[in-house]
Parts: C-alpha cells; structure tokens; sequence
C-alpha cells in the first residue's frame, strides 16, 4: 500500500512539475526511480498514464482521471498525518500571514483578536499587500487570497466564496443612464482595476448561461479596491466589485447593481499554505478558525 501511495504522489509530482527531471528533483530522487514508479503504476493499472516525447508530456484520458482523484487521496492521507502529528502540540510561535490589503482590513481585522485570545502562545504578524506573494520565497507560514484559480504550486483550503457584480452610485445612473444590456457598457465610464486578466473586456454570463464580452471604456485603473469602490461611491463610474467590499454600500443603497441578470464568474476567498505534509501546529489551528469563521453565509452577503 505504501508503494502505491509513493507512486501517486510521484505521478502527481510529474504532472505538477511538467517533466520527470523536475519531479525528480522536486523529490528528491533520481529521474530512473521517477520513471520506474510511473511503469509500475501504468502496469499495475493496465493503462497509460501519460503520453510522452522528447520534447513532450501530455496526460491521457486515463491520467487526467487518476490525477483528480491522486490528488484528493494524497490530500487526505497528508491531513490525516497532520492531524496525527501535531494533536499533542501546543500552537506557538510567530505566524507570519499575508493577505490583500481591502479583505484583510473589513472581515480578517475583527478577527484577529479573537484568535490571539484563544491561542496566547501565537504571535501574528500580519502583512497586508494586494500583489500575488510567493509564500515560500517571501517566508509566510499562511496567504489568504482570493481567486478564481488557486494555487498550482501550494495547497489550499477555501474559506468562502464571493460575488463579482457590476455596480455604481445612484448619483451616477440619474446622470449617465443604466445600462440595460452588456453591449450599453461601452457608453459608459469604467473604473478597472490593474491585476484584472481581461484588459478591457468584461465577460458576462445569461441566465442561459450564454457568455458576453462587453468592450469597455476606463477613465481610472487602481490596483486597490478600495479606491475603485471609493470612486464608484463619488459617482465616477461603472464598477466590477467583489461584494466582500461592497456589500455594505448595496444593503444600504449607496451602490446600485447594474445588470443583475448577468452574472460575472464568482471567486473563492482560499488559505494558501506551502505543503500539507508537516502541517505545524499553528498554522493548523488558524486554517480551523478561519474555516469556522466564515462557515455561514459570508457577512459581505447577509441580506
């Protein structure tokens, strides 16, 4: 049984990783073990794994299946290990987070000090910036990020899920009109934010669940929600707002949803952690207590 948990978690290594070499080193092993691992699992299960060249890997239908599924028992047998590991350790010492500056400051501020008075023995040390970290490179134990995609290289363990929508002040729309299609975007004065992946195209869905690229017109591009927000509320423009920032201005009407039968793709709100495997003590206990934190519906959707 162990052979066969070594042999998945060196196939996972090599789709990770793209290549045997870099699995190889990855684990610390030589590309030969890399290889026969692989034979083996393929003759063991009867079915090619992955297609190979010299120049290219590329995973088989067989593989993609046997990835999906590799990698949620490896999950599992790590977090069962952690859990093992550290029951008998007391939680203590410096945990270094990372988070983006707007979501840190309204929902992960208030909770801090419930966190330090249940865990005394841990010392936060809280850094907030709204650029992609590298989370070893840069020595975090911990990064809450939100994001659509995860992490390829780091585990990751979601928290919540939050609402992209398209919104502006009153003020604006009794000036400029509200746009009742996608396509009426393009009349309008759009805040962008800097890190977005779609420039000046924003991708809407229907109820059909049919999808609308709408070409738009930025008067302002930041690379912080909050100014966006701030320049939505002054009656700017149109903006594209997760509803972690602006669910308090639409509960109480200083912000309009715009187009509410469409709908932009959601984002996970993820702790981000380098390895499952010797999970220290602390780092494990904050994952908990911000997973118990936002188990309900998330205070940026209430009502």
């Amino acid at each position: 049984m162990l052979d066969r948990l070594r042999a998945l978690e060196v196939f996972v290594e090599v789709v990770r990783k793209e290549g045997f070499a870099r699995a190889a080193e990855a684990l610390d092993t030589s590309p030969a073990n890399v290889t026969r691992y692989i034979s083996d699992l393929e003759a063991h299960l009867g079915a090619r794994l992955l297609n190979r060249t010299s120049r290219k890997m590329s995973l088989t239908e067989s593989g993609e299946a046997l990835y999906e599924r590799a990698k949620s028992i490896l999950d599992e047998v790590a977090d069962a290990e952690s859990i093992a590991s550290s029951a008998t350790l007391q939680p203590r010492g410096i945990l270094r987070i990372n988070a983006p500056i707007s979501f840190g400051v309204l929902h992960l501020a208030p909770l801090w000090p419930q966190f330090m008075q249940k865990y005394p023995d841990v010392e936060l040390d809280i850094s907030l910036v709204d650029r992609v970290v590298d989370i070893v490179e840069e020595g975090y134990d911990l990064a809450i990020r939100i994001s659509r995609s995860g992490s390829n290289s780091n585990a990751a363990r979601k928290l919540a899920t939050s609402h992209n929508i398209l919104c502006a002040s009153p003020d604006y729309l009794r000036k400029h009109g509200n746009p009742q299609t996608p396509a009426d975007l393009i009349n309008h004065q759009c805040l962008g934010y800097t890190y977005a992946a779609n420039g000046d195209q924003w991708i809407l869905t229907d109820e059909k669940n049919q999808e609308h690229s709408a070409k738009v017109s930025f008067v302002m591009h930041a690379n912080n929600g909050d100014t966006l927000r701030a320049a939505a509320l002054a009656g700017a423009g149109i903006c594209r707002c997760p509803t972690f920032l602006a669910g308090a201005d639409l509960r109480e009407g200083r912000l309009i949803r715009i187009l509410p039968d469409y709908h932009l793709p959601d984002i996970d709100v993820l702790a981000i952690y380098p390895s499952r495997r010797h999970l220290s003590a602390k780092v494990r206990v904050m994952i908990d207590f911000l997973v118990n934190a936002f188990k309900d519906t998330p205070p940026w959707d209430v009502a």
